[in-house]
């Protein structure tokens, strides 16, 4: 390589960094480091202006390293990588120092000790990119198909829309008929669509579709491999069927849950959740004229925290529904707040209002009484607007309850290396920066197996997941990132701690002549460094986060 050249880019990021760090004063030390032959400031150097700034500064000064200080590599870095990509230089002669989470963030009533803390991590960021090597990216070809695991109405449009691009698709349903939970539900807010509508046609659509493949009364059994080269081994009926694809999309739905014992549920027989409810209303059973609805049953209680946010909006509309078809029926929502967010939702709510339907807030401390031998006769509850109790005659009780995580949560998780939330749901890279994407490449998940999702939005995270998953198998190969480990096997000792820790699976041993030696599937690795820091005989080594390059930023802390 030739001497280093060095460009330092320091970025205000408005006030994040500008208010608590003198920049001006870091540019100009930064000068007087070895190597450095530009430096300079910008107020957003991820900006149009700041980008073009160091793709200039590249150009005009021979740059050969590239260090920017600033917000994150998490949101950023390819950013910047791209920049010197478009300059003419190998992205992994580019440094991230984050300036801003590890300095200015957390030293904000300090700003003189904050400045030090930013030039000595800039020191460290400058002492790293001096030993950065230039670094390639292999590609890998692409087995163009795709599995959906789950034949809900996400499932299968995330399906449709695939083989509509031209892929084949797999669709593997545990049940023997398509549909999911849909097939359940009497009518869709806000349109008050019949969901056996939507489903007779969306059912019709998969299974004359020539692309799309469905497994039904079958379990994804295995997994193997990595982006654009999965192998998928399904339990079906007829036996054990295995095949290829390049992508995966995870929709398998949630399910509601059923609270045993609470307000009588399982053992008064007119206590039923709003799921039984739409079943009883789809075959047009007679439901009383006195009904009663308790939301958050089961839910944002301390063994469950959360809100499923569709809950009222499903109480709101099997309320309305009720009272458009028998507008002398008397129907009360209990409630102690209500999820309506969005326009639509709040102009639906308040047309339930019209109609009659009786919203009654009521607190967690002073939860409704079920009062009756046998059935439900009356509920007693605390009204928290007219601070007084009052009870309401009843000849059914309806539970909003919450919908849970799905029970194939686990066995996804275990299969393809993804992660669960606390709550048991599967859960994004990142909400914002990868939604519907998993931390584990050409994996992608959509519906309510990621949280409670109506069907409006389950669809758009579906089509949102679909195109994630088209990208790999249009191109037709995939790039690993060059971050990755390697073995140097003439010093491996064959011990396996390496396999034993990998998160990823990437590492296996293998037999080379007479002994056992430790093999990185570069596609699979993504660069964590567990194996190389655990390595006994210090075997493995890590590309682009090398011994030398970490120790060179310790010195230049501590030198």
């Amino acid at each position: 390589m030739d001497e280093p050249r060095i460009g330092v880019f320091i970025c205000h990021c408005g006030i994040n960094i500008g208010a608590y760090v003198k920049v001006p004063d870091l540019v100009e030390r930064v000068k007087q480091l070895p190597n450095v032959v530009h430096a300079e400031r910008n107020l957003f150097t991820c900006s149009e202006e700041g980008v073009s700034a160091i793709k200039k500064a590249i150009k005009e000064h021979d740059l050969n390293r590239v260090v920017v200080a600033s917000c994150t590599p998490r949101t950023h870095e390819p950013l910047f990588r791209a920049a010197c990509e478009e300059a003419g230089l190998n992205k992994y002669l580019f440094d991230f120092v984050n300036i801003r989470d590890q300095c200015s963030w957390v030293h904000m009533r300090e700003p003189e000790k904050a400045t030090e803390k930013a030039a000595d991590l800039i020191r460290m960021g400058i002492a790293r990119a001096r030993l950065l090597e230039p670094l390639e990216e292999i590609e890998m070809p692409v087995t163009p198909a795709a599995l959906v695991i789950g034949g809900g109405v996400v499932g299968m449009e995330a399906a449709l829309n695939l083989a509509d691009q031209g892929f084949d698709v797999h669709i593997v349903e545990k049940e023997p008929e398509l549909g999911g939970t849909l097939r359940s539900i009497n009518k869709l807010f806000q349109t008050n669509q019949e969901a056996a509508k939507l489903l007779k046609t969306l059912v019709g659509q998969v299974s004359i579709h020539p692309k799309i493949h469905t497994h039904l009364a079958a379990r994804v059994k295995e997994v193997t491999g990595f982006i654009g080269n999965f192998v998928v081994t399904v339990d079906e009926k007829e036996g054990e069927d295995k095949f290829n694809v390049g992508t995966i999309i995870v929709a398998v739905g949630a399910e509601s849950l059923k609270p045993a014992g609470l307000y009588g549920y399982g053992k008064i027989k007119n206590v039923l959740t709003q799921l039984e409810l739409e079943e009883l209303m789809k075959e047009g059973e007679p439901l009383g004229q006195n009904i009663v609805m308790i939301n958050c049953a089961g839910a944002r209680v301390p063994e469950r925290t959360y809100c499923s946010r569709i809950c009222c909006m499903t109480a709101i509309k099997n309320a309305s529904l009720i009272k458009e078809a028998n507008p002398k029926a008397k129907v009360w929502i209990l409630h102690r707040d209500l999820m309506t967010y969005g326009v639509e939702f709040e102009n639906y709510y308040r047309r339930a209002m019209e109609l009659g339907v009786r919203f009654i807030r009521y607190s967690l401390e002073k939860p409704p009484e079920v009062i009756g031998k046998g059935k439900v006769e009356k509920i007693k509850v605390y009204h928290e607007l007219r601070r007084r109790e009052i009870e309401l005659p009843c000849d059914m009780l309806v539970l909003t309850t919450p919908l849970i995580p799905s029970e194939d949560n686990k066995d996804v998780s275990r299969m393809l290396k993804v992660s669960l939330d606390e709550f048991g749901f599967l859960l994004e890279a990142h909400l914002k920066l990868r939604p519907v994407e998993f931390a584990m490449d050409g994996v992608y998940v959509c519906g309510s197996a990621r949280w409670p999702t109506d069907v409006t939005e389950g669809v758009s995270q579906a089509y949102a997941a679909a195109s994630k998953a088209a990208g790999p198998l249009r191109t037709g190969y995939v790039k690993a990132e060059a971050i990755n480990a390697v073995v140097n096997e003439s010093e491996c000792a064959g011990c396996g701690l390496c396999e034993l820790l990998c998160p990823f699976q990437a590492i296996e041993l293998q037999t080379k002549g007479d002994r056992l030696v430790s093999h990185v599937n570069e596609a699979v690795c993504k660069g964590c460094g567990t194996c190389a820091a655990a390595c006994p005989p210090g075997a493995i080594t890590m590309h682009h986060f090398s011994d030398e390059q970490i120790l060179a930023q310790v010195e230049a802390l501590f030198g």
